[in-house]
């Protein structure tokens, strides 16, 4: 009974401060974590071991980590920009390669300046040459019938003037009323020229552009001119230049 009375005296305030014991033995390393110091040197690459040194004004010491590689893991290789041709063609479109006789523009798509169609450079030149050959009417009156006769008159109908832009490349030898339109080449709306017919009047999209004589926003017959918007087709046939 004695021994036991004293091993019991002697163990009584070890188990009495036991929790403060582990409680300050397991904060310890979570407390040197925490305020370790954090201007650290660049990670280094896996598989190698690093000093991360502390500030030189706190007492903590330098803690030693090492990194072991993964035989998975595999670093992806940077990317290349992906090459937008599409951006770069919208970027480019309208912009003027030549002036002249002869006005082109970068693109497929045909643009209107102070009433001078510019030919886009990747359109066919049987496109090109109506274009060109159109701009050169800009100036002419309204004349019923006009370019009919000839294709070279004094002025020009809707179908005249239909038609000389169609001689001009080289894809219709007499000028045609509009009902002849009606008829004319393929069924349909093309890729780069439309003609649209009924009784009694015609007008074409060459490019994205309306060459029409009638001008929608004054009404009324003007004469040969370029136009950037369109107009409404619902009762017209729609036709197109074989493989145009």
């Amino acid at each position: 009974m004695l021994a036991r009375s004293i091993v019991h005296t002697a163990a009584a305030p070890i188990v009495h401060n036991a929790p403060r014991i582990l409680a300050a033995t397991a904060a310890a390393p979570i407390k040197v974590a925490y305020y370790a110091p954090r201007r650290l040197k660049p990670r280094p690459p896996r598989g190698a071991e690093e000093i991360y040194e502390a500030d030189e004004e706190s007492d903590v010491k330098p803690i030693r980590v090492a990194y072991s590689a993964s035989g998975h893991a595999k670093t992806a290789p940077p990317r290349a920009e992906e090459y937008d041709q599409d951006q770069e063609q919208e970027q480019e479109n309208g912009r003027v390669e030549q002036r002249g006789d002869r006005p082109t523009v970068s693109g497929s798509q045909a643009v209107l300046r102070n009433g001078v169609a510019y030919a886009p450079s990747r359109a066919p030149q049987s496109v090109k040459n109506a274009i060109w050959a159109a701009n050169s009417l800009r100036r002419k009156p309204y004349v019923w019938g006009g370019g009919h006769g000839t294709f070279y008159d004094r002025g020009y109908d809707c179908s005249g003037t239909v038609s000389f832009a169609l001689h001009g490349a080289g894809l219709l030898n007499s000028p045609m009323p509009s009902s002849d339109f009606m008829r004319y080449g393929e069924r349909g709306r093309g890729r780069w020229m439309t003609i649209y017919s009924r009784n009694g009047h015609t007008f074409a999209v060459i490019a994205g552009l309306r060459l029409d004589t009638t001008d929608l926003g004054r009404g009324g017959d003007l004469g040969p001119r370029w136009y950037a918007y369109g107009r409404d087709t619902s009762g017209f046939i729609a036709r197109h230049p074989v493989a145009l």
